[in-house]
This record gives C-alpha cells, sequence and structure tokens, in this order.
C-alpha cells in the first residue's frame, strides 16, 4: 500500500429524483455521518466529491426525526460548518488519487442515477484500486462498481465478495417500482458472489481484500471501522 496521507475521498451524488417516479432522492446523509464520525475520530481527514460538484441534495427520507434522533447524525445536521460542506463540493475531476489511502461511496438513491454514468468516477475507482489503496462503498453506493474496468479489461467486482442494498430491502422500502435496476443483480451479473445479512436492514459488511462493501443505511459505521483498521494495520 502507498505511503499513508491519513486522508479519505468520499463520493456523494448530485442526483435529487427518481427519474420514472418523480420522487425526490439524494445523499443519505447517516452513511456520510456515520462514516465521517468514525474516521475523524481515528485522524483521518476527509474531502468530499461527486460527479457534477456543486450542492448536494439530501433524501428527505434520511432526515425524518426518527434517523435525526440518532445522536450522530443529528448532531452533524446541526452542525452549520458541517453542512456548509455539502454546499460546494469539488467534482470528481478534480481528484488526485495520490493525496489519499482511501475512497467510500455513499449511498442514497441517488448514486444510481449518476455513479454508474460517470466515467471519471469509473476511472477514479480502478486507480484507487490498481494502486493498492482501498475501496469502500455502502448501499446503493456499490452502483458506482458497476461500470469499473481494470487495466487488465476486467470488472472490478468479478469474483470479488460485495455486498450492496439488497432486492429485498428495495420491495420493504417500497422503491422496487421507482429504482432503474435492481443492484444486487447488476452486481451478481458481472460476476461478483454477493451476499447479504440474515436479516434486511441489519448491519452487514463484506471485505475481499481492499475491497470492503455495506449492505445498508446500518452499515456505514462497520464500513468506516473495517476501512480504518486496513489504514491503520502494521
Amino acid at each position: 500500500m502507498p505511503a499513508a496521507k491519513n486522508k479519505i475521498l468520499i463520493i456523494v451524488t448530485n442526483a435529487d429524483e427518481y427519474r420514472k417516479a418523480g420522487l425526490r432522492t439524494g445523499l443519505w446523509l447517516g452513511e456520510l455521518t456515520h462514516f465521517w464520525d468514525y474516521a475523524e475520530e481515528h485522524g483521518f481527514a476527509m474531502d468530499i466529491a461527486s460527479p457534477s460538484g456543486g450542492k448536494i441534495p439530501l433524501d428527505p427520507e434520511s432526515l425524518t426525526r426518527q434517523m435525526l434522533d440518532d445522536e450522530g447524525t443529528g448532531k452533524r445536521y446541526l452542525d452549520r460548518n458541517f453542512m456548509d460542506l455539502l454546499k460546494v463540493t469539488m467534482q470528481v475531476s478534480e481528484a488526485t488519487v495520490d493525496d489519499y489511502d482511501a475512497i467510500y461511496l455513499t449511498g442514497g438513491h441517488g448514486v444510481m442515477f449518476d455513479f454508474p454514468q460517470s466515467k471519471d468516477l469509473e476511472s477514479l475507482i480502478a486507480r484507487f484500486y490498481e494502486t493498492g489503496r482501498v475501496v469502500s462503498t455502502v448501499c446503493h453506493g456499490a452502483a458506482g462498481l458497476l461500470n469499473v474496468t481494470l487495466s487488465n479489461g476486467e470488472p472490478l467486482v468479478n469474483g470479488m465478495r460485495v455486498t450492496g442494498f439488497s432486492w429485498l430491502e428495495e420491495v420493504l422500502a417500497d422503491r422496487a417500482d421507482a429504482v432503474p435496476y435492481n443492484v444486487q443483480e447488476e452486481l451478481k451479473k458481472l460476476g461478483a458472489d454477493y451476499s447479504t445479512a440474515a436479516q434486511p436492514f441489519a448491519s452487514y459488511v463484506v471485505e475481499d481484500g481492499r475491497l470492503i462493501t455495506g449492505q445498508n443505511p446500518s452499515s456505514a459505521r462497520a464500513v468506516a471501522e473495517a476501512v480504518v483498521k486496513q489504514l491503520t494495520a502494521t
């Protein structure tokens, strides 16, 4: 692994609605805050980037009283300085791999629309992986892996153990008719060894070398723990 920079690049969505359903979406805030809190506590700095740059929409479902009652997310939501980080994000194309130890792709249904459409993001992820850095995702963030091809011509996820938001969870979230595709099945089509937790919405993380994936919003902190563990291993 390259010399440590103690810095992580976080990728968030610019998409604010489901294209065929008209429902609002965006970043699932807790998937940012839970990861951020743990990584920051362990000495890591972070930058936030998005495919288009600029202001980041928030999924309204992630801002309900139930979600903001969570101590970490609620505290961050009330922190003006922290929330201002989402007002002006840099474009993915502006990020330099050599500045970071790892990349983390957050979720929220919005990522299903813009992550796989970003050639810059695809090449960035491939460079992170092929230069010995950690690649991590949570929930729908796994959609950002779907079009990533390595220099040998193979999909990054081919033959890799992964997870991501399951189709059962999509159905239970009442979004099966709104999403443009099935993340679970698309990963499997690429040759990924996909697995899920025994219970939907339970925290679940899969590590396959430097590829770390979390199944759902409940998994964000556990993904951070796995990333930090890898980056601080001696």
